[in-house]
């Protein structure tokens, strides 16, 4: 009978599960992982390519397609005639194509974002081996032993083998709001509820406060939030805003059509046209004024968008902040490994009775048992593989390990002469940690923590000169860590903050320094071309900070820099009164980075929050762009934000911006091609109605247009690399509309253009060329091939002979494709498409013509420059 976790005592789960507390072997683990399969949770069964495809006839437009191919095939079939059945089956055909595009092209999209899902899966910190080591927690198997502190999610249900101050928030699981105390040594009875289960930890759930190590019990679908499928799916195919506008967009089309519809019907009636050439001159109407392949290419140029910025070492969680980063014009950054190397080392230290020594050279006996103190009060290791060194866990704390290892003392070493019997962890609000260890005269506590918090804790005889070198330190751009001890004969019978951070005596200072990037100073340059606020947030001390941020060229001449505590006295009023100048904040809480995100919000800027820790996810949720960090941030803080960066580098969120800048404009540019010419083709049909009471194309020279030869270059203007200047412009107000800064002007001159171009090619057809088929075929020749030429002009807004013409393969590619295929069209299939082969001087009026539009926007771009 397979034991109960919860209710048996540890040493026989050890022994059902073949574990021990060193964890698995990899070997074992290996094998258990064929037996268990992956610590996943099964999702819902996904859609089929199929099922994808018969979504795509749902769209209202297409089922109006749809339904003048049927009229159009009865009427065909009523009158007899073969030619008759050409139009009904190529818009059948045309249809279809597009929902095949649509299907592949969706399936690409969720493709890419299940490689991204892949990128952000959670990690474990699990002993294989007797060596902790960080793994995909879906490579955990039962009889793991796992290693927890605040920031984790727990990857598997898990029984505790120690534990201090623990506490794990359950409510996904339970509904309770306020996180459980959890205890290693709790006996719990065999049918304790899953609430009261205080010596278990479940998947799923974040650890919010202390650590603890805990022996895996149950993966994948056998834990308790597998049991509940409470995790099966929470990816929603949510639309962006800018998907939303232009589906909004769409609708004001259709009403657009409708009217013109409306109005031919009316023409018609009074001319008594035959009610086909009616119907189907409404048809080609309604099929001119939408732009069928705009949300396919809109979701392809948003997912390519995100792909590329993995390249970039930023993975983007949630559609919508593409656009945004594009419109970020404040980021709040935190010092440490974004704007810093995140490589602490440790430059000088300073012993009681001893001036302040620099760890290079030899230091004195206090200063080494200070660092081995030091060294008891962390929980990171270092780990020396083949002579390079791997940093696990706060930085700050490895500095302290490594330089104590580089003066002799060793962690392993030093924990079995003083082990732990108890911790305090670090927390954002104390800013201090303490551990408690056993000693032959009793025991001993240490503490570490900030200079300015520690200080009031400490007995004042043990604070002799340590101001005035704390001070020295921090005018240095060194961060001060300071550490206390004190001897207690017995322990209180209430381990508290309040009972054992008190009466200590100092006994050192460490100064250690982590070194700006050389690439941040130069992201900092670029964000205030771009007219970005690069903004400071961090919890070093304040002079520290302000070295740092003048280094970096963040803080400037008539900029101010204040504390947390500053802040605190600030009303909201007063803050957002003030906060343009304000460019560094020190020793800042987490409710702080929310009030600086909301002031900032208030004025109308589009914030962008870094943050790694679990009291940053309120702040990373509260700003536009939540930036949570991929090395040293926490599962919590990764969950709450829009993106990760897995170089944790202010440099990489810059570039990210403006690549997001670079997405928004080929959007744009996209959006203004597509609805140019489609401008021009409502308004060539409406025109030539009204003029000749004929229409210059049928719906079928639309569809292929519209679908088959703009569809490709419009894909390949989606992937069109970011300008040069693109971070030289202001950046984009949160309610700016997409057809701001001219776009929407342009698209009406543009589309007045096409109108013109196109009835000129019908009026010089019909009436050179005598016939209404082949002034068909010159409007068709002439608003296919002067749409190809024209996605050349939509590259960019400078000359494209400047941009250089042929500089986007892509481009290229699909100008090729789409000529290619006119000429099927305009050769061995044209009496198919119910057009003719023009005589020579045509097809020169023709290329004439279509050439215009490269005339027009080339004078354009110069007379507007």
């Amino acid at each position: 009978m397979k034991l109960i976790p919860h209710s048996s005592k540890i040493e026989l789960l050890y022994t059902e599960l073949s574990a021990s507390p060193g964890g698995l072997s990899r070997i074992e683990a290996d094998e258990r992982l064929k037996n268990h399969g992956p610590n996943e949770l099964k999702e819902k069964k996904r859609k089929t390519n199929f099922a994808r495809f018969i979504d795509q006839f749902k769209d209202m437009m297409i089922v109006i397609l749809l339904i003048a191919a049927l009229v159009s095939f009865a009427i065909a079939v009523y009158e007899g005639e073969t030619k008759g059945f050409a139009e009904p089956l190529l818009i059948l055909l045309i249809v279809i194509l597009n929902a095949l595009m649509g299907t592949l092209q969706e399936a690409k999209a969720e493709k890419a974002l299940e490689a991204l899902k892949s990128l952000t899966s959670l990690k474990a910190r699990v002993y294989r081996d007797g060596i902790e080591q960080v793994l995909d927690s879906a490579l955990l198997v039962p009889g793991d032993v796992i290693h927890l502190e605040a920031g984790d999610f727990v990857p598997a249900d898990a029984r505790l083998i120690e534990s201090s101050s623990l506490k794990s928030d359950e409510s996904a699981l339970t509904g309770e709001s306020v996180p459980v105390d959890k205890n290693a040594q709790a006996q719990v009875g065999e049918g304790a509820p899953l609430g009261d289960r205080v010596n278990m930890v479940y998947s799923g759930c974040p650890i919010s406060y202390g650590t603890s190590k805990a022996l895996v019990t149950e993966t994948g679908m056998d834990t308790q939030i597998g049991k509940i499928a409470q995790l099966l799916d929470n990816e929603e195919d949510a639309q962006t805003p800018l998907q939303h506008k232009l589906s909004k967009l769409g609708t004001n089309l259709g009403f657009i059509a409708l009217a013109a519809c409306g109005l031919v019907f009316i023409v018609g009636i009074i001319d008594k046209i035959p009610p086909m050439v009616i119907f189907m001159t409404s048809v080609s109407l309604a099929v001119s004024v939408i732009p069928e392949g705009l949300p396919a290419v809109v979701t392809i140029v948003l997912s390519l968008g995100i792909q590329r910025m993995v390249k970039k070492n930023a993975i983007i969680r949630k559609l919508p902040a593409v656009e945004t980063l594009g419109s970020a014009s404040v980021i709040c950054s935190d010092k440490t490994g974004t704007l810093t190397m995140n490589q602490m080392t440790l430059i000088e230290g300073y012993a009681r009775s001893h001036q302040e020594e620099l760890l290079k050279d030899k230091i004195s006996d206090e200063l080494k048992d200070a660092l081995g103190f030091a060294t008891l009060c962390s929980n990171g290791t270092i780990r020396i593989e083949e002579e390079e060194v791997f940093h696990i866990g706060d930085p700050t704390e490895t500095a302290l390990i490594y330089a104590a290892l580089l003066k002799g003392k060793s962690k392993e070493q030093l924990e079995k002469e003083f082990p732990r019997v108890y911790e305090l962890p670090f927390d954002s609000e104390r800013k201090l940690m303490s551990t408690i260890h056993k000693i032959d005269e009793g025991y001993l506590v240490i503490t570490k923590g900030a200079f300015d918090v520690l200080e009031n804790l400490c007995v004042k005889t043990s604070l002799t000169h340590a101001n005035s070198i704390s001070e020295n330190m921090s005018t240095k751009a060194l961060r001060v860590l300071a550490l206390g001890i004190k001897y207690l004969e017995e322990l209180p019978q209430q381990i508290t903050p309040a009972e054992i951070e008190k009466d200590l005596e100092l006994i050192a200072l460490f100064g250690m320094i982590d070194p700006p990037r050389e690439e941040a100073k130069e992201a900092v340059k670029r964000c205030k071309h771009a007219g970005i606020k690069p903004v400071m947030i961090t919890g070093d001390h304040i002079l520290t900070a302000k070295a740092i941020a003048k280094e970096l060229g963040i803080f400037n001449q008539g900029d101010e820099a204040i504390t947390g505590a500053e802040l605190d006295l600030l009303s909201d009023q007063e803050l957002i009164d003030h906060i343009r100048k304000i460019s560094v904040y020190a020793r800042v809480s987490p409710e702080n980075k929310i009030r600086i995100v909301k002031a900032w919000q208030n004025l109308g800027e589009i914030v962008a929050m870094t943050g790694d820790g679990v009291n940053d996810a309120p702040a990373l949720k509260a700003a536009d762009i939540g930036c949570a960090m991929g090395i040293t941030g926490t599962d919590v803080a990764k969950n709450a934000a829009d993106m990760t960066l897995t170089d944790d580098n202010f440099a990489t969120i810059v570039e990210a911006v403006e690549e997001g800048r670079g997405i928004y404009a080929n959007i744009r540019k996209v959006v203004g091609f597509l609805l140019s010419c489609n401008v021009g083709e409502l308004f060539s049909v409406l025109i030539a109605m009204l003029i000749w009471r004929e229409t210059p194309l049928l719906s079928m020279h639309l569809l292929w247009i519209n679908l088959v030869t703009d569809g490709p270059p419009a894909l390949a203007l989606g992937v069109e690399a970011v300008e040069k200047d693109v971070m030289e412009q202001r950046p984009v107000k949160r309610d700016e509309n997409i057809f701001a800064r001219g776009l929407g002007l342009r698209i009406a001159l543009q589309g007045a253009m096409f109108t013109a171009i196109t009835l000129s090619a019908f009026y010089i057809g019909k009436s050179l060329g005598g016939s209404i088929t082949i002034a068909r075929t010159m409007a068709f020749f002439v608003l296919a091939t002067s749409q190809i030429v024209h996605s050349f002009n939509m590259r960019s807004d400078h000359s494209i002979f400047k941009l250089g013409f042929f500089t986007n393969k892509s481009l290229n590619l699909a100008a090729l494709i789409s000529v290619a295929l006119m000429l099927l069209v305009l050769f061995p299939l044209h009496e198919l498409f119910q057009i003719t082969i023009l005589a020579p001087k045509f097809y020169l009026y023709g290329i004439g013509l279509s050439l215009v539009p490269l005339v027009f926007e080339e004078s354009r771009k110069r007379i507007f420059k």
